[in-house]
């Protein structure tokens, strides 16, 4: 019962401490607490729209940059191809053109033989 009467005196506290601020209010800002009341709900629409536009852009960008980099991840790849292919084809171009001197050093013994005999 004690706890029921301390809850009933808390709550006659708080509505008098808010019976209070709204007298303080009242005093201050007098009739315009209304108009300020209204500016400020149309600031916070306002804010909570353009919060909304930056989402929806941050979300377009995101995309964007999503795409830029699947794109650019995709050349690379072709590039690095295309140079593997490069390499492996100038590779064998010097595998052909390369003189190996062990084969060199025995056709050159052969045309010695020849010529002295």
């Amino acid at each position: 019962m004690a706890k029921l009467e301390k809850t009933n005196t808390d709550d006659a506290n708080i509505s008098d401490q808010t019976s209070k601020i709204d007298a303080i209010k009242q005093l201050l800002f007098g009739e315009n607490i209304q108009e300020y009341n209204s500016e400020f709900e149309a600031v916070k629409r306002d804010i909570l729209e353009k919060k909304k536009e930056l989402e929806h852009l941050m979300d377009d960008v995101k995309a964007e940059l999503l795409q830029n980099i699947d794109n650019l991840s995709t050349d690379i790849n072709i590039r690095i191809t295309e140079l593997e292919n490069t390499l492996d084809d100038k590779t064998n171009v010097l595998e052909d053109k390369k003189l190996d001197r062990k084969i060199f050093g025995d056709l050159l013994i052969k045309l010695g033989e020849k010529i002295s005999q």
